[in-house]
Formats: structure tokens, sequence, C-alpha cells
């Protein structure tokens, strides 16, 4: 009986410790999300105005007969693949969700030359591809971050037709959503074509508005696939919390059970011992 009460003890403490280990990282996501949704709110304007733009010099480019490898593509074949993911587990399932959406991607269109953000990505995706590039460590998306990809991105469209793009997309702090999205030729909407004034011409217009469209939409998805993530997390070990609290709840029970038991014996051995003492007497 007083080993069972020991390994109860010792279950009850490395239960706690998890507990403590799980409800610690919990706060930490639910902050990390506040300050990932200050910046990633204000991140989602320019992208879907600067597109609508984009989409009425298209048509007028058209119009005049002037198309732009950014926006109407350059007919090159291949296909260019950026996969956004997190460095770190504990987050449900983030991770796998991601990783399996760009290998289902990948498998139907055929081989893709990878850029992998994450190491979960990189880990997993490059057992089957080797990776064009690869970034790690970024837990917090900066624009010089954008940046950079950008640029290794419009490098890797010089060698592909197509470059798509892998993430999750935080539509709430319950509700994400892995998406598979084009980002070149960039996916301009349908417009009318307007009499407008454009300086110093359409070409230019056309192709700086495209790069900054490009730089702000990687940007938006870096905030996007963080603060998503650390919505996953703060779920999973909500969840482990919670598991952790049952699981308490059962072992206190029975270790006060036996706990009851063993002061029963000892009582039943003393009165049985004091029995004897007065048999003898």
């Amino acid at each position: 009986m007083a080993k069972k009460l020991r390994q109860l003890r010792r279950r009850i403490r490395n239960i706690q410790h998890i507990r403590d280990i799980a409800k610690a990282m919990y706060t930490i996501a639910s902050s990390q999300i506040i300050q990932r949704k200050k910046e990633l709110f204000p991140a989602r304007v320019f992208p879907t105005e600067a597109i609508k733009i984009l989409g009425d010099l298209r048509a007028l480019a058209r119009a005049n007969h002037i198309y732009h490898p950014l926006l109407e593509g350059h007919g090159r074949k291949g296909l260019g693949l950026l996969v956004v993911n997190a460095d770190r587990g504990l987050c449900g399932r983030y991770v796998a969700d991601v990783n399996e959406a760009a290998l289902r991607f990948v498998q139907e269109r055929g081989e893709a030359k990878l850029i992998l953000v994450g190491d979960k990505a990189i880990r997993f995706l490059g057992r089957h591809w080797p990776a064009a590039e690869e970034f790690r460590r970024l837990e917090r998306p900066r624009l010089s971050h954008a940046q950079t990809l950008t640029e290794k991105i419009l490098a890797l469209y010089e060698e592909v037709g197509e470059v798509h793009a892998v993430y999750t997309e935080f539509r709430g702090d319950l509700v994400q959503r892995v998406r598979v999205e084009r980002l070149l030729p960039i996916p301009v909407p349908e417009r009318p074509a307007w009499k407008l004034l454009v300086e110093p011409d359409l070409w230019t217009a056309i192709e700086g508005l495209g790069k900054i469209w490009l730089l702000g939409r990687i940007y938006q998805i870096l905030l996007e696939a963080k603060t998503a993530e650390h919505a996953a997390r703060r779920q999973a070990m909500k969840n482990a919390t919670d598991n952790a609290d049952e699981i308490l709840e059962k072992l206190t029970i029975q270790y006060n059970k036996a706990r009851q038991q063993s002061i029963t014996l000892e009582l039943m051995d003393i009165m049985g011992g004091a029995e004897a003492i007065r048999e003898e007497l």
C-alpha cells in the first residue's frame, strides 16, 4: 500500500508539473496573439486595395496591347511554392495541416521549387524535395524578412511559370484555415478599362506597384501564419491544461481512497495489537 501511495504521489507531481508548463505556454501564446493582431490587421489593408489598382492598370494595359509578366505570366513552365510553417511544435494540427497541404499540392502539380519558412516545413518537405531557399526563426515577422522573401520569389519567378503559397490564415481566435493561393502571376480581379493618366508609363507603374503589392502580401502572409500559429498553440495548451486537471482530479481521488485504506489497515493493526495485549493480561 505504501508503494502504491508513493507511485500516486509521483504521478500527481509529474502531472502538476506538466500542467504548470502548459498553463505558462497558454499565457505566453495569449500575449503573442494580442501583439500579432496589432500588426496583422493594418497589414491586410494595403494588399487588398493595391490589387484593385493593379486590376485597373491591367485593364488599361490590355486595351493598349501591353502585357506585363507580373500580371500575365511569361510562358515559362515549372512551379514555385512558398511554404510558411512553424519553427516549434505543441500547436495541435497546425504543423501537420500545412505540411500535408503543401505535399498534396506538389504531388498534384508535379515537381516544384520550394522556398520553405519554418523548421517544421524544412524538416518534413526537405525529405521529399530539396529546397531552393530555407528560412528559420522568424518568430516576429518584420518587413525586412518580407523584403528578403520577395526578392527570392521574384528571382524564382524568372525560372518558373507560377509561384504559389501555402500558409495558415488567421480567421479568429478559434478558427484558422490553411490556404493555397497563387502569388505570381498576380491574381488581379477583372476590371473595366478606364481612361487613366499614368506617369511615367503603364509598364513602369505595373512593375513598381506589382512588386510593392507582392512585398505587402508576403508580409501579410507571414503575420497571418504566425498569428494563426499562436492561436493554435493557445488552444492546444488550453486542452492540455484541461486534460491535466481531469487527470489530477482522478489521481487525487485514487490517492485519497488509497490513503484511507492505508489508514484503515493501520487502525486495524493497532486495534488488533491492543486486543492481543489485553488477552495476554
